[in-house]
């Protein structure tokens, strides 16, 4: 008497030949999922977190309209944590300027979050900042040091010493900065291939929030953010010679300042700006932390 088997493609396949290829397919499966011989579980951990997609998840769960679930986020930081850390030996140098651009905002908007939910609640240590200010953490910006790609770099230095060598002020409205005032923080990290459409609608967003740009024209003002003022000259070398003849007497930061916004008005804005009697104006940055936490957040 013959036993039962299963026949496929006339090969008769028989119940304990079919459990062992069954093993056999699940072992090679689980092992292409290990990490190559030689690779210790801290290379492969470090490999993750090193890519964009840990901190683009961080984001994803903990950024809701530029604001940020701090507290939740204090309580869950060990994937933000991680991409942290694995930000001191990535090699970035070689790359692509579009890569290194995304690198660095991330790294910046990434050790921000860190600082922040460090000394999470921030208190009122300082009269000159709002309480509970990312201003409030002494040295956060100009003296905490950090390890990046190699570098110890403070939170200005990435600002004002790495940024600038891109050439593309946008990136200022791209910096989260923990505040209110800055550019509203994305709820996904910058990557390479999608860096310029990333970076528009960073500029785009600018102009929608009173903090970046504000047209009034009840009051004849053109209020800007201190941020145009603060890096006017990235922002005079890339906008100034691309303003409409009719701002030729303007000072180079005003006449940038127009052209960067100019494609982002309204048929109504670009009529009264082309009128070219308003003045301009700077806002005071507002410093309030972007949190949150208490505004409807967890």
């Amino acid at each position: 008497m013959r036993s039962a088997g299963f026949s496929t493609t006339g090969y008769r396949i028989f119940p304990m030949r079919l459990l062992q290829i069954t093993c056999a397919l699940l072992l090679a499966g689980l092992a292409a999922l290990l990490p190559p011989a030689g690779t210790t579980a801290a290379a492969q951990s470090q490999a993750d977190s090193s890519a964009p997609r840990g901190l683009d998840q961080v984001l994803d769960v903990y950024v809701r309209d530029g604001l940020v679930y701090y507290r939740a986020l204090k309580g869950d930081r060990a994937r933000l944590d991680a991409y942290v850390n694995s930000l001191a030996s990535v090699a970035i140098e070689r790359e692509s300027s579009a890569a290194q651009i995304a690198f660095w905002l991330n790294a910046y908007n990434a050790i921000v979050l860190e600082t922040v939910i460090d000394h999470y609640p921030t208190g009122a240590r300082s009269k000159e900042y709002p309480a509970g200010s990312v201003r409030q953490i002494s040295g956060a910006f100009e003296r905490l040091t950090h390890r990046v790609a190699g570098r110890t770099v403070t939170l200005d230095q990435i600002e004002q010493q790495i940024l600038p060598e891109f050439k593309d002020p946008r990136v200022y409205l791209a910096l989260g900065r923990g505040a209110v005032g800055s550019g509203r923080l994305r709820s996904e990290a910058f990557g390479a291939e999608s860096l310029d459409r990333q970076l528009n609608e960073v500029a785009r967003e600018c102009l929608t929030r009173a903090q970046c740009v504000e047209i009034d024209r009840g009051q004849n003002v053109v209020r800007l953010s201190a941020i145009f003022s603060w890096r006017e000259a990235m922002f005079t070398s890339a906008f100034a010679d691309k303003a409409a003849p009719v701002f030729a007497s303007r000072s180079p930061i005003e006449r940038a300042a127009m052209a960067f916004v100019a494609p982002h008005l309204t048929g109504g804005e670009r009529v009264f700006i082309g009128e070219n009697n308003f003045k301009v104006e700077y806002s005071t940055f507002d410093w309030s932390l972007n949190d949150l936490t208490g505004r409807g957040g967890r």
